[in-house]
């Protein structure tokens, strides 16, 4: 075999990168270091700066967003019986960690071509008496329209799980993407704007969540390793089946680092964001969905372009990447895989028409203008 340095493909532009400086090396050396390497004091000062930055009464960091949303369903209590609502243009872990509870995924549809977060109406028209919860997406960090799914969870009585993965430092009119319905996750995968590598947090402001939420993290024990090592506790009790879905020291002062940066980050792609849409959306029968609306501010996770009608997407892409151009898709819809295919007992047009348009463009902070031209001429050229 050969030597994988070698064959890995170069990119003149990638599709998300991550920048390293010499204070988050240094960070991470002072944790090696000092010898605690498992869940400690970085991670508690990782999780208060978040809830800070968020306005969360709780923070709980886990090992990834997958985690975070298993445990948040858990903790909300849907359970075998329950349907859950879930919107299928999505990464498929908010399928899996509903099935993994026993309840059911309930695909629900997009808006349309300019929105790719929920419709308000088709969520509606999915519920039915078995509806325990519904976990919005906000999707490439786009808010959804949280006060139709919070009107219609509190005339429904339902529980409001925010996949908010994509959407650190993202407000709807004011209050931040993650922490309006009765719990909030976020990922920290290393494509993601706060990149830890994996990881991920919980939020809620729910006291009685939040107990329920520490305890299914580690084990279901009442102390953890670091109280007993501080000798704030000498035995521990084990008050129901958790899991080890914890983080490590290592992580969370990259977390720490990152988060320090993260409106600066936020903001850089912002402006990546900005020139894309005046150089291609309404271009070459190209169009860009998530024009600004007042009160909503975008944490920019993703730059997605939806081709022409008709457009052959797999021969566009291995263009741009013969140009150097890394590209994607967000996502191929949860309902369209092998292991979905009972769950889809919904027409989901919306979803359908758009699925097989969607691209993803190179977008990070980083990303300089002229990649940023590198990338329109030789979508444009590809047309």
């Amino acid at each position: 075999m050969g030597d994988p340095a070698v064959s890995e493909r170069r990119w003149q532009v990638p599709l998300a990168d991550v920048a390293v400086g010499d204070e988050l090396t240094e960070a991470v050396l002072g944790v090696v270091r000092s010898g605690w390497w498992s869940m400690g004091p970085r991670v508690e000062e990782f999780e208060s700066a978040f809830s800070e930055f968020t306005g969360s009464g709780h923070a709980f960091a886990v090992a990834s967003g997958t985690a975070a949303l298993h445990l948040a369903l858990l903790a909300v209590g849907c359970g075998p019986g329950d349907e859950v609502v879930v919107p299928s243009l999505n990464f498929v872990a908010a399928a899996n960690t509903i099935v993994h509870t026993g309840a059911e995924p309930v695909f629900c549809d997009v808006g349309g071509p300019d929105d790719l977060n929920l419709s308000p109406a088709d969520l509606e028209a999915a519920l039915t008496e078995r509806t325990k919860a519904v976990v919005v997406l906000h999707y490439g960090g786009q808010p959804c329209d949280m006060d139709a799914v919070l009107a219609l969870a509190e005339r429904r009585g339902l529980t409001v799980v925010e996949d908010a993965a994509h959407a650190p430092g993202a407000t709807h009119r004011g209050r931040a993407c993650g922490t309006m319905g009765a719990v909030g996750c976020f990922s920290f995968f290393s494509n993601k704007n706060l990149p830890v590598g994996e990881g991920g947090m919980i939020v809620t402001n729910d006291d009685e969540l939040a107990t329920r939420l520490r305890l299914l993290r580690s084990h279901g024990m009442t102390t953890l390793t670091w109280d007993r090592h501080r000798g704030h506790a000498s035995g521990y009790d084990v008050l129901l089946p958790g899991f080890n879905y914890r983080l490590d020291e290592v992580r969370a002062v990259v977390g720490l680092e990152q988060l320090r940066r993260l409106p600066e980050e936020n903001a850089a792609r912002a402006r990546v964001v900005e020139r894309y849409r005046e150089l291609l959306d309404g271009v070459a029968g190209l169009s860009m969905p998530f024009a600004p609306v007042a009160g909503l501010e975008s944490a920019h996770h993703l730059a997605v372009v939806l081709l022409p009608p008709g457009a052959e997407r797999d021969p566009i892409r291995a263009e741009l990447a013969d140009r150097g151009v890394q590209t994607s898709v967000h996502y191929p819809p949860i309902h369209r895989f092998t292991a979905y295919h009972a769950s889809s007992r919904r027409p989901l047009p919306q979803t359908d028409a758009v699925a097989d348009r969607l691209l993803t463009l190179p977008l990070y902070g980083g990303l300089s203008d002229e990649q940023v031209e590198a990338v329109v001429d030789g979508l444009l050229q590809t047309l």
